[in-house]
């Protein structure tokens, strides 16, 4: 039995034992959130509070769904409307919640390290779903589960992530669990979305998109982040589209066997085409379903490690 999770921040916070026991977990729940099998009682009268501080609909939705599927009650709290609005800090809010008795908050913020300062200041387990360019780890857990549904083991695996890494969080978590599994990691991207400390990420770089994909296993593209762009990165979106998007031309350069992913939502005719999008080694469907399974393993051995929350007056 793995060690216990006491909160979720990062990938590099998850030793390979934790992975794999969240990964086996998510299997057998796999089956829950295919709606195969009705939802369990597993967390009856646990609540579990979705803080989304910036805005999301997929992952707020998977999350919801996760915690449902458990028969946990949700709230879902956004800044918009809301006291943060008003002023209230991240940890005033936090502490609000707790008086309301809620076992665990899924956090989503644009600040970098929020959930890290959160977990220090509460009692309860803090699930990072995303904190500005930092970590985003239960996507990173959700590929790898849609992965090895395809392939026997990710050891010595050749993982391309092509694309917006400077501001990607996903790219991040992404390259930590791909090498803590054993993959060799490929960054394909312009030089002006590279971050500047990539070269301790311990990764090939390189922006040749055409030179690596023959020796891809799994292709992983990236979604271009406009909103966060405060200026120009490349020339054109036409551009980008031409010299690093993936159309089906490229797509035949991969192997026959070789996976097509995207941590979405897609910027169709930019990163994607429809072409690629429906070529048949395109798994990015399976990648939500693998979603809510793996979100619910991480809430599953987040609260069955927490003491249940009292409400204080």
């Amino acid at each position: 039995m793995s060690a216990p999770l006491t909160d979720l921040i990062a990938i590099r916070d998850l030793s390979r034992e934790q992975v794999d026991g969240i990964l086996s977990d998510a299997r057998e729940m796999l089956p829950i959130a295919r709606r195969e099998r009705a939802s369990v009682p597993t967390l009856r009268g646990r609540i579990v509070c979705n803080l989304f501080l910036e805005d999301s609909t997929r992952t707020r939705l998977s999350f919801d769904l996760a915690a449902k599927r458990l028969s946990a009650d949700v709230v879902n709290f956004t800044a918009s409307g809301t006291s943060v609005n008003k002023g209230e800090s991240l940890l005033d809010t936090a502490q609000t919640l707790m008086a309301l008795g809620v076992d665990l908050v899924v956090l989503r913020t644009s600040s970098a390290g929020a959930p890290v300062q959160l977990a220090r200041e509460v009692e309860i387990p803090v699930l990072n779903a995303g904190d500005g360019w930092h970590q985003h780890p239960t996507q990173a857990l959700l590929d790898a589960l849609t992965m090895l549904q395809h392939r026997d083991t990710l050891e010595g695996a050749r993982v391309t992530i092509v694309g917006d890494v400077l501001h990607s969080r996903v790219a991040r978590s992404e390259v930590e669990l791909m090498r803590l599994l054993g993959a060799h990691v490929t960054l394909v991207a312009p030089p002006t979305l590279l971050p500047p400390d990539v070269s301790s990420w311990g990764v090939t770089v390189t922006s040749d998109i055409d030179a690596v994909l023959p020796d891809t296993d799994v292709l992983y593209v990236l979604r271009v982040q406009r909103e966060r762009m405060h200026r120009a990165f490349f020339p054109s979106i036409r551009e980008y589209a031409q010299v690093w998007g993936i159309d089906a031309a490229r797509m035949r350069r991969l192997p026959a066997d070789a996976l097509l992913m995207h941590p979405g939502p897609v910027n169709r005719g930019v990163e994607l085409t429809s072409g690629a999008m429906e070529d048949p080694r395109s798994v990015i469907t399976e990648q939500v379903t693998n979603g809510i399974a793996v979100r619910m393993a991480c809430l599953y051995r987040l609260l069955s490690a927490a003491p249940r929350t009292e409400v204080t007056s």
